[in-house]
This record gives structure tokens, sequence and C-alpha cells, in this order.
């Protein structure tokens, strides 16, 4: 019988982690797609910088700087009492960051895709820019929302160096379902991994395949929508 445990973990932390960077990307998102400022760049290359880096290079950077005895580590676990290293917090933390760009990119392109004149007339009417983002520009990009939101899920739910760097593999803890694959292989129960592995390949085929289907909805729905 499988043990459902490591799956129920990597959806808490897909979900968790996928609402947190919503939250973050949309006003992120806002000022890249629209901001003049001149160094600009280096936070886009900040952000677009998982993509690029080694898991396991960002993963022990992290796991530097979680450790207790380490200048910021240090000060939560004597302040704050929060240990970072080896525990689900720590696993959260970790995925925002190394998924960042996954719901940036979407959102900020389509942003970027928009007429500069929804905007302007929008700021013509007297609008604020908390109104005009949240009743005109996002509504007109849905697509990109979406596409974000599952991108982020997905590639949560597949992270493997940086979630083995920083949580290791403690039952009900960390042990999330690709390092339970990695521990069924290393044990040679090819059964379990194989099991774990299908469920994580037909559920991340499922939601991509629904994510094109809806965008595929939107594009008809809403002229607006050509990112």
């Amino acid at each position: 019988m499988i043990n459902l445990d490591p799956l129920w973990l990597t959806a808490k932390l897909a979900l968790i982690t996928t609402v947190i960077l919503l939250v973050v990307s949309i006003p992120l998102c806002y000022w890249l797609a629209y901001s003049k400022f001149k160094l600009k760049s280096v936070a886009e290359a900040v952000v677009s910088l998982p993509l690029v880096l080694p898991p396991s290079v960002l993963g022990f950077y992290l796991l530097v700087a979680f450790s207790p005895q380490n200048a910021f580590g240090k000060f939560l676990d004597q302040y704050f009492d929060i240990r970072l290293v080896f525990s689900f917090e720590g696993l959260i933390i970790a995925s925002v960051i190394y998924s960042l760009p996954f719901m940036v990119h979407p959102i900020q392109a389509g942003l970027k895709n928009l007429p500069i004149s929804l905007k302007e007339a929008s700021f013509t009417l007297g609008k604020s820019r908390f109104t005009t983002l949240t009743k005109i520009l996002l509504p007109n990009i849905k697509s990109s929302i979406l596409t974000g939101i599952v991108l982020t899920f997905a590639h949560t739910v597949g992270e493997f160096g940086v979630v083995l760097m920083i949580g290791g593999s403690i039952p009900k803890e960390t042990r999330v379902a690709s390092i339970a694959i990695y521990d069924e292989v290393q044990a040679m129960n090819y059964d379990a991994a194989n099991l774990y592995a299908g469920i994580l390949f037909a559920f991340t085929f499922l939601i991509l395949l629904g994510v094109y289907f809806l965008n595929s909805s939107f594009s008809k729905v809403n002229p607006l929508n050509n990112d």
C-alpha cells in the first residue's frame, strides 16, 4: 500500500507557495511592466535567476542562510525560536524563491501585451493605480494569471534539488513526493517509485491540459488577450 503522506504534503506545499506568489507577484509584475527605473533590468535578472541557476546551488546557499550557525538563521532561532532548516516552513520559503519566475513571467508578459491606452484611459477618468490594476488590467489578463498559477503549482510539485537540500527526507514534515520517489529508487523499491511517479505524471499532465483548454476559451471570449 502506497503511503499518501508525501502526496498530501506536496499538494499542501504547492498550494501555499502558489497563493503566496500570486499575492506577491501581481504588484511586482505591475512595477516590472510599467516602471522606468533605470536598474529595473537588475531586478528582472534576480527574479529570473532560478530559471538558470542549478537547484543544488540555490539550495546550498539557502541552507547556509537558514542554518543556526549563520547570522540570519541564528537571529531567527534566538529571537523568534524559528528554525527553517529541515522544516516545512523552510520548504515554503525555498519554494517561493525557486518558483518566483514561473508566476512573474506570464503575468508580466500579459500586462506588457495590453494596449497602453487601457491604463491611460483609466487614469484620465480619475481612477487610482489600485483600481486600474484590479478592475481594468487584471481582468484582461486572466489567461496569463491562470498560466502563472498552473506553472507555479506544477513546478513546485516537481521540485527536488532545492527541497532535498533544505528539508531532507523527514516523514510527514519534509518528505514530499519527489523525495519519496528518490528514496524508493535508492531502496530499489521500483514499484512504489513507479506509483509515485505515475501519479505525479498524470496530475501534472491533466492540469497543463486544463490550462491550455481554458486559455483557448479566454482568447475566444476576450480579444485583448493576445499573450
